[in-house]
C-alpha cells in the first residue's frame, strides 16, 4: 500500500473484478467488494505494459482525470461509488480522533527520556505512574490504589491496582497480553538509575535507598532521607510503569512502547507522522461506568512553523494548539487577553496558572558594587511597571509578578503584594546610593536571548526613568546558560519551570549549598536564616506546616531581593468548539483520557 497524500497516486482497476486502492483508510471498505490486487504505475513507460480492461484513476482534491485503456464505465463507476462512500466513512469517524502538532520531533517515546514537554505529552498517553496529579496538584491514586507513608516519613508502601493489563504486545509471549505485577514496578523505578539506560531523569531517585516487594501487589521504597514532596516526584512520566520484559531482551523500547496507558502505539514516522489508538484494555472508567478513553485515536503532526500550525488550526485540521507565537499573538487575542469576537464562534479559549516563574537574576558575587547593596536590588523591584508590560507585550497572557518568587497556582505561594509599582520609592532608594557612592549615574548590564529582548528592551527604558544605564547583552541560549552558570553575568534573565509541583523545588534556588555551578543558585543569595528554614521544612511532614515555612522562606528572598520577578506564567491554550473535556492544568500536562470530539 502507498502512502496517503492529498494528489492520489495511480490506482488499476481489472476488468475481471479486481481492484487496488493504495490509501489504506478507503481499502478497508472497498475490499468488501473486491479482492486485492496491487498494480501501481509510475510513468507512460509503465503504463503501456499494463493488459487490457484495466481503469487508471488519477483523484486530485478537488477533482479527478483518468486515463483509460478500452475503458470499462461500469468497473469505473463502480469505483467511483466505492470511493465516495469511503470518504464518506472516513468523514464519519474523523471525530474519533485527535489531532494536535508539535514543532519539534518527538526524541524517543521511552519514558526515562520524558524530560521536554514533547515527549511528555507522548509519554502521558502511553503510560502510567503509582499516583497522579488531578488539575488543583493534588496527589491522586492511579496504578497504586493506595498508599501508607511512615510518621519519620521515610517508608512508603504502595498497593497496586489488580485490574491494570500492559499494551498487548507479542513480547508476551503466545497471548501478547499480561497483567501488571510489582515485580514491573520494581525494575521501572530502579531503571531510572541504571548507567546504560543514562536517563535525564534518574535525579528523581536520588532520595531512594531502596525499591522491594513485599507481597504479590505491594512494593516498598525506602528514602535515605525524608523528603516531602517525593510522591509529587512519582506522578512525573520519568516514573512511569513499564514491563520488566523489556529489560531481559534486546528490545528497541524507544520506537517499541508498551504502557499500561489510555492509548497504545501504533505507527511513527518520524518528522511526519506519530499514531496512537485506544486502548481496549485500559482500566478507568467515567463516573458513569463508561470505560475510558473515548477517542479511538491520537494523530501528532510535526510541522515546524508555528504560523503554519495556525493555519491548519484555523482550517480545522488540528484540534488544538498550546501557548501564544508573536506570529499571530494579535490575531488570536485581544491586549486584555480575550480571544478577538471574530473567532468566538469557532474556538474556545483557556488559561490556568502555569508553575513557571520569569526573572531577571542579580549575581550577588559579581564586580558591580550595585548589585550587593539592598536598597538597589529593592529600586529595580519597585521601579518596573509589570501590568503595562504584561498588557502590550504579552497581551495579559501571564500575572504580573508582584509578590514573591513562587508562582501563584502553587501551595506556598505569597497572597500580598511585596513589590507593587511604586516609582518614586524606588527613585528615592536610587538616590541614597548614588549620594553614598558619590556618582551621578548607575550602569547594570543585562543578558538575554534574542526571544526576550522586547521585554528586556522594556526594563531597560523603565530603569532609565530611575537613573539607571541599563546596557542590553544578546547571546544565544546555550551561550547565556553557560555563563550564568559560571557566574560571568551580574544580571541575567532567566525562568524556573516546577519540576515538580512543590515550592521547593523554586526555593532551591537560594539555598547557600547550591551555588552554581554545582546547583542551581545562580544569584548567589547567602543567609543562614534561610537555610535554617530551608532544612526544617524539608523535614515537616504536616502539610500546612511546611507551606507556612515557605511562604516565609520566600518573604525573606523578597526582602532581599536577589531576583527582580517579572511575570508568573500561564497556560494558554485554543481548541476547536466541537472538543470538550480537554482540561487545563499548571503543569500544562495533555491528558485526553476524557475528551470528546463531536461530528461536524
Amino acid at each position: 500500500m502507498l502512502k496517503y497524500s492529498t494528489t492520489f497516486q495511480v490506482y488499476s482497476f481489472f476488468g475481471s473484478g479486481k481492484f487496488c486502492f493504495s490509501k489504506i483508510k478507503f481499502s478497508i471498505y472497498i475490499l468488501n467488494f473486491f479482492q486485492q490486487k496491487k498494480t501501481f504505475v509510475s510513468s507512460q513507460k509503465e503504463l503501456a505494459k499494463i493488459p487490457t480492461k484495466i481503469c487508471f484513476i488519477k483523484l486530485k482534491v478537488t477533482s479527478f482525470h483518468c486515463i483509460c485503456k478500452k475503458i470499462n464505465l461500469l468497473y469505473l463507476g463502480v469505483v467511483l461509488f466505492a470511493i465516495s462512500c469511503a470518504k464518506n466513512e472516513e468523514s464519519k469517524r474523523d471525530h474519533l480522533v485527535f489531532r494536535y502538532n508539535e514543532h519539534a520531533n518527538i526524541s524517543s517515546l521511552d519514558p526515562a527520556f520524558a524530560k521536554d514537554q514533547r515527549n511528555i505529552w507522548a509519554c502521558h498517553q502511553l503510560y502510567n505512574t503509582l499516583v497522579e496529579l488531578d488539575e488543583k496538584l493534588q496527589i491522586q491514586p492511579s496504578l497504586a490504589s493506595s498508599w501508607e507513608v511512615s510518621e519519620d516519613g521515610l517508608t512508603y508502601l504502595f498497593n497496586l491496582r489488580e485490574d491494570v493489563f500492559f499494551h498487548t504486545n507479542e513480547i508476551f509471549g503466545i497471548n501478547e497480553k499480561r497483567k501488571l505485577n510489582v515485580a514491573d514496578v520494581v525494575f521501572s523505578l530502579k531503571r531510572l538509575t541504571d548507567p546504560k539506560i543514562a536517563s535525564s531523569g534518574s535525579w528523581i531517585m536520588q532520595s531512594v535507598e531502596e525499591i522491594s516487594e513485599v507481597s504479590a501487589n505491594q512494593v516498598k521504597i525506602q528514602l535515605k532521607q525524608a523528603f516531602p514532596p517525593f510522591l509529587g516526584l512519582l506522578s512525573m512520566k520519568y516514573a512511569s510503569i513499564i514491563p520488566i520484559e523489556v529489560g531481559q531482551t534486546n528490545f528497541d523500547f524507544r520506537k517499541n512502547p508498551i504502557g499500561t496507558g489510555p492509548f497504545y502505539f501504533k505507527r511513527w514516522e518520524e518528522n511526519e507522522k506519530l499514531v496512537f489508538r485506544r486502548n481496549p484494555l485500559y482500566f478507568e472508567k467515567d463516573k458513569n461506568g463508561n470505560q475510558l478513553p473515548y477517542l479511538e485515536a491520537v494523530a501528532i503532526t510535526f510541522l515546524p512553523e508555528k504560523q503554519g500550525e495556525f493555519m491548519e488550526f484555523l482550517q480545522g485540521k488540528i484540534d488544538f494548539m498550546s501557548g501564544l507565537h508573536p506570529s499571530y499573538k494579535d490575531e488570536l487575542i485581544t491586549l486584555s487577553g480575550e480571544l478577538s469576537a471574530k473567532y468566538a464562534d469557532r474556538i474556545a479559549i483557556q488559561k490556568s496558572p502555569y508553575l513557571n516563574t520569569e526573572y531577571i537574576g542579580l549575581y550577588m558575587d559579581a564586580d558591580n558594587s550595585l548589585l550587593k547593596d539592598k536598597r538597589f536590588r529593592q529600586a529595580l523591584n519597585y521601579g518596573l511597571n509589570r501590568e503595562v508590560m504584561m498588557k502590550y507585550l504579552r497581551n495579559n497572557v501571564g500575572i504580573p509578578a508582584t509578590k514573591g518568587f513562587i508562582p501563584q497556582g502553587l501551595p506556598g505561594a505569597l497572597e500580598k503584594d511585596r513589590y507593587a509599582f511604586q516609582p518614586e520609592k524606588a527613585k528615592a532608594l536610587i538616590q541614597e546610593v548614588k549620594s553614598e557612592l558619590g556618582v551621578n549615574s548607575l550602569q547594570l548590564n543585562i543578558a538575554t536571548n534574542a526571544s526576550y529582548l522586547d521585554l528586556m528592551e522594556y526594563v531597560q527604558k523603565e530603569w532609565a526613568k530611575l537613573g539607571v544605564d541599563v546596557k542590553i547583552d544578546v547571546m544565544p541560549a546555550s551561550t547565556l546558560l553557560q555563563q550564568r552558570s559560571s557566574g560571568k553575568l551580574e544580571a541575567f534573565r532567566a525562568s524556573w519551570i516546577a519540576d515538580y509541583p512543590d515550592a521547593e523545588n523554586y526555593l532551591s534556588l537560594f539555598l547557600s549549598s547550591n551555588f552554581s555551578p554545582n546547583g542551581p543558585n545562580y544569584t548567589h543569595f547567602n543567609k543562614s536564616s534561610f537555610d535554617s528554614l530551608y532544612r526544617k521544612a524539608n523535614q515537616e511532614i504536616d502539610v500546612e506546616k511546611r507551606i507556612n515555612l515557605y511562604r516565609q522562606m520566600d518573604s525573606l528572598v523578597m526582602e532581599n531581593a536577589p531576583v527582580v520577578p517579572l511575570f508568573y506564567d500561564e497556560v494558554i491554550r485554543f481548541q476547536q468548539k466541537n472538543i470538550d473535556g480537554l482540561g487545563i492544568n499548571p503543569l500544562n500536562l495533555l491528558d485526553l483520557r476524557r475528551v470528546k470530539k463531536q461530528a461536524m
